[in-house]
């Protein structure tokens, strides 16, 4: 039954309706549109859809995935400020994909770590987020990183780990470099892959060293699994790698399609034959719809 308008509703901009309206249905959620105009300068104006009083249900959720972030949280700023004021007593941010978590920590002197600002920016508008696989190290949770009541991380893992066992049953996995390790213990887990992880030494954004662990690859279908792909110069180095150590094919699968510029041509270059992705981020490998386990997540933060 979808939940009464007049408690809670699910808020997005016109360039998510899709994934919106895909959450919405899931948990039953009435979907509204954020009316938003560009003036010539670059500044926006947004109008909230209030209801024939001028105010919002007392529960708002705003989905809004994070890839190109930065415009995303201004809008998100004038957008949680302004609900409170319409209403709004509690605002949930749905983020299949969530920014500037992997700035954990300052390397050197002066830098800024990102985590912290944005967390805190984050923890001052919304009342709980719901995340799909956010790029955490050295922070063990993401209440951690963004300091609100409810922090609900779900993993891509699995359903990718699903996908897998269709597409290339008895798959070998293997993780492109440490960080990789905890998405491939848990995809691995569920079907009972052999895994195993390379290791990486990154020189800058697009140079990296990648060296293969110690498995055998040869004549065996192998899956490179990862949170996020992002220039791709990893996986693609990995491929290769496996290539030349005789594996029958190179599949990719990642959580976040984040593909920046030739990422996707580099790792095909490299061998590298399917590439599938959750919906986290709007792409065309795109493979596992994740709006069933957002909704029975945010399923948990609404009112009975």
């Amino acid at each position: 039954m979808l939940a009464d308008p007049s408690q809670a509703c699910l808020l997005h901009f016109d360039d998510e309706t899709d994934a919106a309206m895909r959450l919405g249905l899931a948990a039953q959620l009435p979907v509204k549109l954020i009316d938003r105009h560009r003036f010539p300068d670059g500044e926006l104006k947004l109008r909230l859809p209030v209801d024939g009083a001028g105010r919002l249900p007392p529960h708002v959720v705003v989905v809004r995935s994070l890839h190109d972030p930065n415009e995303k949280l201004v809008e998100l700023l004038l957008v949680a400020r302004a609900a409170r004021t319409l209403g709004a007593r509690h605002v949930t941010l749905v983020a299949p994909y969530m920014a500037y978590m992997r700035q954990d920590m300052a390397f050197t002197p002066g830098e800024v770590v990102s985590q912290q600002v944005v967390g805190g920016f984050l923890a001052g508008l919304v009342d709980a987020v719901v995340t799909v696989d956010p790029h955490l190290h050295r922070v063990a949770t993401l209440q951690e990183a963004i300091a609100v009541p409810d922090a609900i991380v779900l993993s891509g893992a699995e359903p990718l780990a699903d996908l897998i066992a269709q597409r290339r049953p008895g798959a070998l996995l293997v993780g492109p470099d440490g960080e990789s390790a905890q998405w491939i213990a848990q995809a691995a887990a569920r079907h009972g892959f052999d895994h195993a992880v390379c290791t990486k030494v990154r020189h800058g954004d697009r140079d990296v060293t990648v060296q293969l662990p110690a498995v055998d690859a040869a004549g065996r279908a192998v899956v490179l699994l990862d949170d996020m792909a992002s220039t791709g110069r990893t996986l693609a180095q990995a491929a290769r790698l496996l290539g030349a150590a005789g594996a029958a094919s190179v599949d990719v699968a990642v959580t976040h399609a984040l593909f920046a510029g030739d990422a996707l041509q580099a790792m095909h270059d490299a061998g590298v034959g399917e590439v599938w992705s959750t919906d986290c981020i709007p792409h065309a490998s795109n493979a596992v719809a994740m709006a069933a386990p957002l909704a029975q997540a945010l399923r948990s933060l609404l009112p009975a």
